[in-house]
């Protein structure tokens, strides 16, 4: 294998480091290492680092494309390749500089602009993946090229550009790109709708998350907006208190968007039957398990993503991608560093991690030591009553984080609720305009 055939060891202080994390056995360590500082590596020796990774993960793609460009780090082909797999194999943050070193020698391939700009979307860099195609402007083929450039100015937040650009793209011939075309109509539809209520600048969180995902962000996080978490959380133990605040929001919201549900759909996940519960007597509606193409009802999630972890989950994420008609999907906490396959109508808060109120939970004891608290083990029902029975008023934080009143709230849901519910409920693939940050 090619730890046995090149024994050869970086010299790039950064790159070695991520060398000796690997002779540790930490395969993500070593890779972490590299995302702090790639675009300056070099890159033979991050080839290095990544055929051993990809070797401990069983990718023979990419192992094979990183030994060619390891012995050969000035190869066009051999740089594509890599940059290539890199993107295949989820870290598109080493695709970057390789992907780059071939442009700088073939400024004309095409191919190699579509692929960078997929390593950028990927990386959440959209403001470089406009910069790269701004550079190509008279020379974009509609599909995919200027599509791209349309979609990537809204996720870096220049409604301006987007809509100019929007204005050049004709209809495509290949009917493939129909559904994308709805999905990019319906962003900026979504803009045109906020723009009265919202600011979207880059700390507008409700703002942008409506207008990439059609979601309507229902509370935000009372801590660390001035740091830079601009609404979202990190680390999250939950409460009672945030579980019911998001519930009364998605009242608010039901309210103010005149619908008239008449009942609740419990999934079958325990986190979401305890939410769902809380919600049904909150909304004064019966609770039912969840049945596919139900009309006229709010579907509880707790965490979208907690379905994976039950038998029937995938397949019911699947079927929520389509809404039946009245049909609500609200998710209490949506993690935007990893989002699930749909995108939730109504979601109660953004976090990168959450603990239930009652699940496992990390406790600090009166000496000072940090143990685990075991998952409360009551029925659902008497969960639910708890988050019923807390206290409603919002957190006040630290301070720094903008009123959020509910008159405010309540004005945003009626300007946009024309375009809310409308086409299918696309997974996110970025967090968009608005930056956070968050943990490695």
């Amino acid at each position: 294998m090619f730890s046995r055939r090149n024994r050869r060891r970086p010299k790039s202080p950064v790159v070695l480091e991520a060398w000796e994390l690997l002779d540790s056995g930490d395969v993500p360590g070593a890779l972490r290492r590299l995302r702090s500082g790639t675009d300056g590596l070099p890159l033979g020796e991050v080839a290095l680092v990544a055929a051993r990774a990809a070797e401990s993960a069983g990718f023979d793609d990419l192992r094979q494309a990183a030994e060619a460009l390891a012995a050969r780090p000035d190869d066009a082909k051999a740089l594509y390749d890599f940059g290539y797999a890199c993107v295949e194999r989820g870290v598109s943050y080493l695709a970057v500089p390789a992907l780059r070193e071939v442009l700088r020698t073939h400024p004309d391939a095409g191919g190699v602009v579509r692929e960078l700009v997929s390593a950028y979307e990927r990386e959440g860099r959209h403001a470089e993946a406009v910069e790269l195609l701004g550079r190509y402007e008279g020379s974009l083929a509609p599909w995919p090229d200027r599509y791209l450039l349309v979609y990537n100015a809204l996720m870096a937040g220049d409604l301006e550009l987007a809509r100019r650009q929007r204005t050049l793209l004709p209809d495509p011939e290949d009917p493939q790109w129909l559904p994308a075309r709805r999905r990019q109509d319906r962003m900026l539809q979504r803009a045109a709708a906020v723009a009265p209520t919202s600011p979207l600048d880059l700390s507008d969180l409700r703002g942008w998350q409506y207008v990439i995902g059609g979601s309507v962000l229902g509370t935000i996080s009372p801590y660390g907006f001035g740091a830079g978490m601009n609404g979202r959380f990190a680390w999250l133990q939950d409460t009672p208190e945030l579980c019911l605040r998001g519930l009364l929001r998605l009242r608010t919201l039901l309210e103010a968007a005149d619908l008239r549900p008449r009942s609740v759909s419990l999934l079958p996940d325990r986190d979401s039957e305890v939410l769902g519960l809380a919600a049904a007597a909150l909304l004064g509606l019966p609770a039912e398990p969840f049945e596919v193409g139900r009309e006229d009802t709010v579907v509880i999630a707790y965490d979208l993503n907690g379905l994976l972890d039950t038998p029937e989950g995938p397949g019911l994420l699947e079927q929520l991608h389509e809404r039946a008609r009245g049909e609500v999907l609200h998710e209490h906490a949506s993690c935007w560093t990893d989002a699930p396959v749909v995108a939730a109508d109504s979601v109660a808060l953004l976090h990168q991690s959450a603990a239930a109120p009652w699940g496992e939970r990390l406790r600090v004891g009166e000496d000072g030591e940090v143990g685990r608290e075991p998952a409360d083990g009551r029925p659902a029902d008497r969960i639910a009553e708890d988050i019923l029975a807390a206290d409603p008023a919002p957190d006040e934080g630290d301070g720094e984080t903008p009123d959020d009143p509910d008159e405010a709230f309540s004005a945003f849901v009626t300007a946009v609720h024309d375009t809310w519910l409308q086409g299918e409920r696309t997974a996110l693939r970025s967090s968009g305009p608005v930056p956070s940050g968050r943990f490695a």
